[in-house]
Parts: structure tokens; sequence; C-alpha cells
């Protein structure tokens, strides 16, 4: 039985490596969930940059505004100029059909993205564009072959290609500095983390409560225990 299990693991490793983010190496993306100034920069962009094609279906505005210490005036006044309510989903009108005909699929919704890939795989894979003048948009990815989404962030970047070893040359050409850039991507990834699990810091926090809990219960159940059979030993 034992053989059987590890026979199958082997077997799904390279699945799994796959469905991790490919076999590539992915650049650690060092997030910090407690960083609001992180997170509300990231949110800027987010709306700047992505929300165009890409939608939060399952994320409220008033859930980011009081999780990012936005008042709700300032998040209607300064992240809301379509006219939403604060109570609404962060949503967009672009229909699906025609995302289908304009990219090739439609682009997927980024709730939960970073917890589908992975922080580390997003912050990666925005700074890993490349020419490719075979593609419909004239770029590529590394670390997604034949991606079907434009360079919306090239402004920024610079354009990138690939030396004869297939590595990615510096960018060239863009607005920010390599440093600049790479944190902006950090920032936006570290939006998209806080996204796919809201509470998570809540959650760990609770974590380290139940350990300390059970632990001084296991302490009073051994006294206990102990009690109960002193007279029996």
């Amino acid at each position: 039985m034992m053989r059987k299990l590890i026979v199958t693991l082997l077997a799904c490793a390279p699945f799994l490596a796959i469905a991790a983010g490919g076999s590539l190496p992915l650049d650690k993306a060092n997030n910090d969930l407690s960083d609001k100034a992180s997170l509300k920069r990231g949110f800027e962009s987010y709306l700047k940059y992505c929300l165009g094609c890409h939608q939060l279906q399952y994320q409220r505005y008033n859930r980011t505004f009081r999780d990012l210490g936005i008042s709700e005036a300032e998040g209607k006044e300064k992240y809301m100029p379509t006219g939403e309510k604060p109570g609404d989903h962060i949503t967009n009108t672009m229909p699906a059909k025609d995302a289908a005909a304009w990219f090739g699929s439609t682009p997927p919704d980024l709730t939960l993205e970073a917890r589908f890939r992975s922080p580390d795989y997003i912050y990666t894979y925005l700074r890993s564009f490349y020419v490719d003048e075979n593609r419909p948009f004239g770029v590529n990815n590394k670390i997604f072959k034949d991606v079907a989404m434009p360079h919306v962030l090239q402004g920024l970047q610079g354009i990138q290609t690939l030396d004869e070893n297939g590595h990615l040359t510096p960018a060239v050409g863009g607005t920010m500095s390599p440093e600049e850039y790479d944190e902006f991507v950090r920032d936006l990834t570290n939006f998209l983390e806080y996204v796919a699990e809201p509470n998570k810091l809540e959650r760990e926090q609770l974590g380290y409560y139940v350990i300390g809990f059970l632990f001084i219960l296991l302490i009073f159940s051994y006294l206990l225990k102990k009690e109960y059979w002193r007279d029996v030993h």
C-alpha cells in the first residue's frame, strides 16, 4: 500500500509543479499584509491598470475601505468614480463574450488568483513580459507561454527581450526604474494577496491563541490525569 502511494505521488509531482506555476523559478514577492500603505498603493494600481479587464467579484468596496483605513467618504470620492455603492462588489462592465473575442479568452476574475497561483507567481509574472512579434499583442511571457494578455504595464516597466540563452534582458524605455517597477508590482501583488483572503492576519493570530489554549489545556489535563490515577499507581 505504501509503495503504491509513493509511486502515485512521484507520478503526480510534475503536474503539481505545473499547477504551482511551472518549472521556472519564481521570484519572492516578500509581501507584508500588515503594510496598509502598500495595500493602498496596490489598490490604486489595480483600479487604474487592472479593473478595466479583471474584476474582483467576491470583494466589496466597503470591506476594502475598512481594511485599508479608507473612510467611506474618501472611498466614494477617490476610488469609485463610476458611482457604484460602497456595498457593491468590485466589478467592471466588460461583456464576457466580447472580451473572449478580443483576447481569445475572458480575462479571469482576480479575487482568488493569489491563492490559486501564489503571490510569488503573480509578482514574477508581471515582471516577465518580453517582445514577441508572433503574438497578437506583440508580447509573450516567460512563465506563461503564449499568454493572451497584453502587457498593460509596459509603459511603466519598459521593453524586455530574450537573449540568446533565453534569459530576460533588462527593461528599457519605461517611466520607472527597475527598482521602482519592482516595488510597484510588489504593492499590487500585496493587494491581490489581501483580496484573496481579507481575514488572513486575523486567522493566523487566532491560530496562535488556539495553540496557546490547547497547550494550557494539555497541562491541566495531564495534572488531572495524575490526580485521578494517583491512588491506582
